[in-house]
């Protein structure tokens, strides 16, 4: 029998189907896995595996009966942003302590009720903020990548680093994340993986801790681009709890698969070729125009003028909105109390003892730009610039582009402690500069694996599409996929 947890969920589906191992075996084979490299990579703050196994049992118990969800006894991994009834939920901070919510995310929600397993809760940036897992209070999550002949640990990229790394490192066929201004597309770039954004709206964000909530989109993280569009298919629905949630039939994305690109145009934007880009960002990028012209689409150049604002836009619109979103945190009814003289007092003291350094950051920021006399200047303005942005993409399509291919990071995966990235705040926001732009518009971006540079990482392209076209965005990624082909990490946890 094939090592179980190296199937993806494609084939774990097919295997179950035809009763070569059971839930509970696939389950306890990822349960094994996670014991005997999460000491090391660190991708787990939270493990259930009792519940696993129940949850298992159960879905093998709906087998028998003939009862087949589309995930059924599919063992997954979930962010631990993702509100999940009874177990560990703190968004990785460490002001929201000891917190297990009496209910569950309508996202996490969808995928038991199609039969899927919970493995335990996902490292990530605390409250989401963040570019490469480091900002966690429970510590940094590894790579399961290394550059050749290097052992430096590298970083998996954030806000869903542990998604991300438990993905590539087969300790769940598949995990849950979530996109505020790439923290799905720039960790799955990372890690050798595929992780698609949807549009906004797509999936509820009902039980999902907020950070800016007209930007946050939940989405998959998955091993290739079938399993990413199984995924979506069950993430995705209209929830009465969250009136962004679009009223929208859900495709069946995995049908898209396969279809041919004959007739698509793809287009190919000139600001995206920023200055100091390296070299092999570049040829990746040409070598993807070169598979998608194959495939029979037709390539087209485009202009996107206000892309060069979009990442100060971002990094004013999305603090604003955590500074607001976090209000809440204040140590009275959950999570962390730190006691002081006064109420007054003991907010200040559970706050600065809560939140971490890059959180408190955000909060600042956002505080100022939001602040009497310069929300004009700032909010009003990062406002109106988003605008033009949503604007340029819509101009892009009405002209009859149906994607547009980007690549999805400006380097591949940088080291843990970088001390160039850590003393240097604005150094770290250029990670996100390829995937801001699809936050501030709303609209569906998927990152796919590529290739590998010089040193063995891997590299990604983006695609991004028009709003709730993501069968357009799963189809041309999986023309990408078939002439790049897969990559997994080499073992040495």
């Amino acid at each position: 029998m094939t090592e179980l947890t190296s199937l993806t969920i494609a084939e774990a589906r097919e295997k179950l189907k035809a009763k070569e191992f059971t839930s509970v075996e696939l389950t306890k084979a990822y349960l094994d896995a996670i014991d005997a490299a999460n000491g090391v990579l660190n991708a787990y703050i939270a493990l259930t595996p009792e519940k696993a196994l129940e949850m298992a049992k159960a879905s093998d118990a709906r087998r028998a009966a003939g009862k087949i969800g589309a995930l059924e006894g599919i063992p997954l991994g979930i962010k631990d942003l993702f509100a999940t009834r009874d177990v560990h939920t703190q968004a990785c901070s460490h002001i929201l302590d000891g917190f297990q919510p009496k209910y569950e995310s309508t996202v996490s929600q969808n995928l038991w009720d199609d039969g899927a397993v919970m493995l335990g809760k996902l490292n990530m940036d605390e409250f989401a903020m963040g570019s490469s897992n480091e900002t966690s209070h429970y510590g940094a999550v590894i790579n399961p990548w290394r550059a050749k002949g290097s052992n430096q640990q590298l970083v998996p990229g954030g806000s869903s680093g542990g998604s991300a790394a438990a993905v590539a490192a087969h300790l769940c066929a598949g995990a849950t994340a979530t996109d505020t201004g790439g923290s799905i597309r720039q960790p799955a770039a990372f890690t050798g993986t595929v992780g698609i954004k949807p549009t906004y709206g797509r999936c509820s964000r009902w039980g999902i801790v907020a950070f800016a909530s007209s930007l946050d989109q939940a989405g998959p993280i998955a091993r290739d681009v079938r399993d990413a569009a199984i995924m979506l298919k069950s993430m995705a629905s209209v929830d009465l709890k969250d009136t962004t949630s679009v009223d929208l039939p859900v495709p069946d994305y995995e049908a898209s698969l396969g279809q041919s690109l004959k007739g698509m145009k793809i287009g190919i934007p000139k600001e995206y070729r920023v200055d100091g880009m390296p070299e092999e960002i570049e040829a990746l990028w040409s070598q993807g125009i070169a598979w998608l012209k194959d495939a029979g689409a037709e390539i087209v150049d485009i202009t996107l003028p206000h892309t060069k604002y979009a990442l100060p836009a971002y990094y004013i619109v999305a603090p604003a909105e955590a500074s607001s979103n976090l209000a809440r945190y204040d140590g009275v009814r959950y999570g962390l109390r730190v006691d002081g003289k006064d109420i007054i007092d003991m907010y200040e003291k559970t706050r600065a003892a809560g939140f971490g350094q890059e959180v408190k950051r955000r909060i600042m920021i956002g505080t100022y730009v939001l602040s009497a006399g310069y929300y004009d200047a700032y909010y009003l303005r990062a406002q109106k610039v988003r605008t033009l942005i949503k604007r340029d993409f819509e101009q892009v399509f009405e002209a009859g582009v149906d994607a547009i291919l980007t690549p999805a990071t400006p380097s591949s995966a940088f080291g843990v402690a970088d001390e160039n990235l850590a003393s240097d705040p604005v150094k770290m926001y250029l990670n996100d500069i390829f995937t801001v732009t699809v936050n501030m518009a709303g609209l569906p971006g998927i990152a796919v694996p590529a290739g590998l540079d010089h040193k063995g990482l891997p590299l990604g392209l983006q695609l991004i599409g028009r709003p709730f076209e993501e069968e357009t965005l799963f189809r041309t990624a999986h023309v990408i996929e078939q002439a790049a082909g897969k990559y997994t990490p080499a073992k040495w946890w």
